[in-house]
């Protein structure tokens, strides 16, 4: 198996995309916080006391986002075009669940993008809510589809109906 950022000495290196034809590319991502019940109600509702934690979380998942290269040391900056990030509720599991879509036309793809901003979500709902739970957990952070560029689209696992 050859990995793209290590060069034939084994030191990491930044691919070169210069030849790359620029496409739209897409990737979506996924992951989850689990919580208490009470604590899920609490965002449901809007009473937690640092304010509305979902949009909070979707703002912050759009600017680490845009900021992705800064975060990967090899990652290649991109000019994002849509960032989009919803949320759904699990209430028999008591979870969040969170889902980051990134696009642009660009050389490389957006995975990194939309992992990242799926990760930002989770920690800032983590992070407005640990006072009232300090039980929470974030999993099963992971991508579920991409497009574009020389492989075409690949999913790896199937979306939830909305």
């Amino acid at each position: 198996m050859h990995l793209t950022h290590l060069d034939s000495e084994g030191r990491g290196r930044m691919v070169d995309v210069t030849d790359k034809r620029a496409t739209i590319r897409q990737a979506v991502a996924a992951g989850e916080i689990i919580m208490k019940p009470a604590t899920l109600a609490l965002i449901q509702t809007g009473n937690l006391p640092k304010g509305d934690v979902l949009a909070i979380a979707r703002i912050a998942a759009i600017m680490a986002a845009k900021r992705t290269a800064d975060l990967i040391p090899l990652c290649h900056p991109l000019p994002l075009t849509s960032l989009e990030v919803k949320f759904d509720y699990d209430e028999e599991r008591g979870a969040v669940l969170i889902n980051g879509q990134a696009r642009c036309r660009g050389v490389t793809g957006v995975e990194m993008e939309a992992l990242t901003a799926v990760c930002v979500a989770a920690l800032t709902i983590y992070d407005m809510c640990k006072g009232v739970d300090r039980t929470m957990r974030i999993e099963n952070i992971r991508l579920l589809r991409k497009s574009g560029g020389q492989s075409g689209e690949i999913t790896f696992e199937y979306e939830r109906d909305e």
